[in-house]
């Protein structure tokens, strides 16, 4: 049985954003979380391909 976390207040030493994307952009995230073996949700999903992002920007 799937048991799904409650959702609590947010961590404090973070911030919300709020981006527009694309219904393309956004179709290509849904495809990504369906590769996942954990299928994140959407801003985890996001929040994880931003941090591989900077990763390899500090990389050089």
């Amino acid at each position: 049985m799937n048991v799904k976390k409650k959702m609590g207040r947010p961590p404090e030493d973070t911030s919300p954003v709020m981006v527009r994307m694309s219904n393309e952009m956004i179709k290509a995230i849904d495809a990504l979380r369906e590769k996942a073996p954990d299928r994140p949700s959407r801003p985890e999903i996001i929040r994880r391909a931003m941090a591989t992002y900077l990763e390899n920007l500090q990389k050089g």
